[in-house]
């Protein structure tokens, strides 16, 4: 347990790791609707705190704060979820657009442009647009979603310090995870390092690659949904290898 290798009491513990609960609530808050209150957040994320000092086993090898991140983030991605907020119809395009992105790409080899999807769905580009637009409030949970598949392999993991096919189907969907978004078009590979990676925002982003916010949640909510597509194979039992992206290769 944490507790057993570190000195204070639980309540110390606790104290110290406020500011990493806060750190992750603000930042995940500016990922998500106005509905959302940081407040939830925090509270959400210090169960995910307590659950965190109590299961964690040093013996794992992962340090406290990343296991700690972890289970703050998902308690905080829970809270979400059950509010509900997002639309059914707005999940059931974005998968339509990542149904499609995956088809396209498996086809013809290359990365699946805006205009290809768009014509593949039988919509013009403005509904397309409209659709990205619309997944803003959603692609959030996208890439956490996925990650979710490794945090639930983590869990066995840590459940089971003796079975090494958890350890090793965590460290896959990682591989996996890592070779999709380096497999990302230029563009979307740089806004998903600069958003995820050095936590800017939106705005931020814009002025880094001199375009407008709208522009970048756009590339976001595309690249997010070109990762879902790319991972599926492996969300389905690997069955086409992890971290293959599904595409044949055109000579």
């Amino acid at each position: 347990m944490y507790a057993a290798v570190q000195a204070g009491t639980t309540d110390d513990l606790v104290v110290r790791h406020v500011p990493l609960v806060k750190r992750i609530a603000y930042h995940l808050l500016g990922k998500l609707p106005d509905t959302v209150l940081v407040e939830d957040l925090i509270q959400a994320g210090m169960l995910g705190l307590l659950e965190a000092l109590k299961n964690f086993d040093a013996a794992q090898g992962a340090s406290f704060e990343t296991y700690a991140g972890i289970r703050i983030r998902g308690a905080m991605l829970d809270e979400v979820r059950r509010s509900d907020w997002t639309p059914r119809s707005v999940h059931r395009k974005a998968r339509q657009v990542a149904d499609a992105i995956r088809q396209i790409e498996h086809n013809t080899g290359h990365d699946a442009k805006a205009t290809e999807i768009a014509e593949f769905l039988g919509i013009g580009m403005d509904e397309y647009s409209q659709i990205l637009h619309d997944t803003v409030s959603c692609r959030a949970l996208s890439v956490e979603e996925l990650t979710q598949e490794g945090e639930h392999f983590f869990d066995d993991a840590q459940a089971s310090p003796n079975e090494p096919l958890s350890r090793l189907s965590h460290d896959k969907f990682n591989q996996a995870l890592t070779e999709a978004i380096m497999g990302l078009p230029e563009r979307e590979r740089l806004v998903i390092s600069l958003y995820y990676v050095d936590e800017l925002n939106l705005r931020e982003i814009g002025q880094v690659l001199d375009i407008s916010e709208s522009r970048v949640s756009q590339i976001s909510s595309q690249a997010l949904l070109r990762l879902r597509a790319r991972l599926e194979g492996w969300r389905e039992g690997q069955s086409n290898g992890a971290g293959k992206t599904n595409r044949k290769v055109v000579s």
